[in-house]
Formats: C-alpha cells, sequence, structure tokens
C-alpha cells in the first residue's frame, strides 16, 4: 500500500493552520510544519505560530517541527528534509496521516521533488578558509560549481554563499535518503485584496499584542542585529526600529509593504511548482468540505 502525504500550502494570512488542523481532525492526521521560521523557540508573535490553532474541539491535533531548537543554532533546508523524513515514517507507523503544512515553498518543493542534499560540516577548514576571501571572489567560486541554485537569497548574504559552495563541493558526502509517496496538494487561496487586508489587520494585532517586546527579548537573550536580519522581516525591521534607523510609522508602513510582497513571491513559488508538475488543488477557506472530499478519495484509493 503506497504511503500518502497530504500537503496545505498557501500565502502568508490566508488561513492555512486553522484549516488544515479541521481536515487533520477529521482523517485522524498529525502535522509537520514546513514553515523555515517557526521551529525556533522565543520567536512566536513574529513567525505566526498561533499554537492555539492547533486545539479543536478542546482536542490536541499533534504537531511536529515548531519549538525545536534554539534561534542561536542553526537549522537548514538538510536538517528539515532529514527531520520530515523521520516523522513522516513515524505517523505512517502510527496509522495516522501526515500532513505537510506551510508557506515556505522551498521546503515543500525539497519533499516533493525529493532533492538529494548533502549533509555538510559548515565549520570545517574549508569554511573558514573561504570566510577570508571577499565577496567577489566567493561569488566566482559559486558560479563555477553551480549554474543553477535553488535559492537565488545564495548569491545576496555573505554567509549563504560560503554554505552554497561548501555544499557544491561536498556532492560525493551522505545525502538525504530518497523517500517515496503519493501526494495530494491543496492550495488555501483568497482574493489578493482580502489576503492585504488581513496582512495588515494581523501585522497591527502582533506589534499590539508584543512582537516588539519579543525582538527585544531575542537581543537580550544575546542574538544580534545581524542574526535579526536572518530571521526574516519582521525581525529585520523591528531591529532597525530598536536601533532608531527608522521610526515607529516607518518602521511599520516599511514592514507592512515588505509582507505584501512576501506574499506574492510566496504565491510566485507556487506558481512555479505547478508548472513542475505540482497538481496544486486550489480552494478557498470556506471550501474545506470540498477538501474533505478529496482527501476521502485520494485516502481510499
Amino acid at each position: 500500500m503506497a504511503k500518502k502525504l497530504i500537503v496545505v500550502l498557501g500565502p502568508t494570512a490566508v488561513g492555512k493552520t486553522k484549516f488544515a488542523v479541521q481536515l487533520a481532525n477529521k482523517f485522524n492526521g498529525e502535522i509537520i510544519s514546513a514553515d523555515s521560521r517557526q521551529v525556533y523557540k522565543l520567536m512566536d508573535i513574529g513567525t505566526g505560530k498561533d499554537l492555539n490553532e492547533y486545539t479543536i474541539n478542546g482536542k490536541q491535533i499533534p504537531y511536529h517541527l515548531i519549538n525545536i531548537i534554539s534561534p542561536d543554532k542553526e537549522y537548514d533546508l538538510y536538517s528539515f528534509q532529514k527531520d520530515f523524513n523521520t516523522i513522516f515514517t513515524n505517523i505512517l507507523s502510527k496509522g495516522k496521516t501526515p500532513f505537510l503544512v506551510g508557506g515556505t515553498g522551498l521546503y515543500i518543493h525539497s519533499i516533493l521533488k525529493n532533492y538529494q542534499l548533502v549533509d555538510v560540516d559548515f565549520n570545517s577548514a574549508r569554511g573558514k578558509e573561504l570566510s577570508t576571501f571577499n565577496t567577489s571572489k566567493l561569488l566566482d567560486i559559486l558560479k563555477l560549481l553551480e549554474n543553477k541554485l535553488h535559492n537565488t537569497t545564495d548569491t545576496l548574504d555573505r554567509e549563504r554563499i560560503i554554505k552554497a559552495i561548501l555544499i557544491a563541493e561536498n556532492k560525493s558526502d551522505r545525502t538525504t535518503p530518497k523517500i517515496s509517496f503519493d501526494p495530494l496538494v491543496i492550495g488555501v487561496g483568497a482574493d489578493r485584496n482580502i489576503i492585504k487586508d488581513r496582512i495588515t489587520i494581523r501585522l497591527k494585532q502582533r506589534l499590539e499584542n508584543g512582537m516588539i517586546e519579543e525582538v527585544e527579548n531575542l537581543l537580550a537573550s544575546g542574538i544580534s542585529f545581524e542574526k535579526l536580519n536572518y530571521f526574516g522581516l519582521e525581525y529585520r525591521f523591528i531591529g532597525k526600529y530598536l536601533q532608531k534607523e527608522l521610526s515607529y510609522n516607518d518602521m511599520y508602513q516599511k514592514l507592512n509593504s515588505a509582507i505584501h510582497k512576501f506574499s506574492k513571491r510566496q504565491m510566485t513559488w507556487f506558481r512555479k511548482m505547478a508548472k513542475e508538475d505540482v497538481n496544486i488543488n486550489w480552494l478557498e477557506f470556506k471550501e474545506l468540505e470540498k477538501a474533505k472530499l478529496l482527501i476521502n478519495n485520494f485516502l481510499s484509493n
């Protein structure tokens, strides 16, 4: 009998988690988060964990890959893929249904397309050597090794350039195991204007409910402003506000605009996946019954 995976994806603020929790409740499921930031502890508001949404009618729906690592540690695509494989197999062994849920297109794509990733020691002697090179030389090395990058941000951030070089140079090393399954991919979508309104309302709520204090606590725990940039938009812009590079109003306006642009980039990822033969069944949040019918037919075959 084929292993089966249900994927629920969509842009930020569309209601993916609440939608997926209702489906997991119906089909005896457990949720594997596909969010590159929710793995980190102490980062709840800025990453939108909304853990209360995993409880439905007093029942806790099990979730994985949320709050598993401290912010001073590294978590990358290789780590995610390895953890996914372990958790996916464990959920199936219990006779339950695995749901992969999130908006990080690269993470979801890596599972659906079975990326073969390399386990690399980023603190090796070679890594230290590369850290002495200027950015221009690093880019030259990377271009010789890789004609096509999975993630174009590898060329924008110095640390990521070094990591990309180490990965490309060690392709003969141990790779993530290939895992086979049948997927059903459901996309939760909404009209662009609705999503834009939700993003703005949600940002205001998060700022009112302690998101700035959350960033201050991260800084107090030893996280640098530079590392805040790595954690994404909310942490980057609030970091600039705390460094007095932006006024509160400028921070809010620029952050709000950046999240809208991020939402569009997420949809670009999903359209790209569709062009690569990933069949995404797009539904609106109100079409939960259609999703249940899709899943029922999928699990019955």
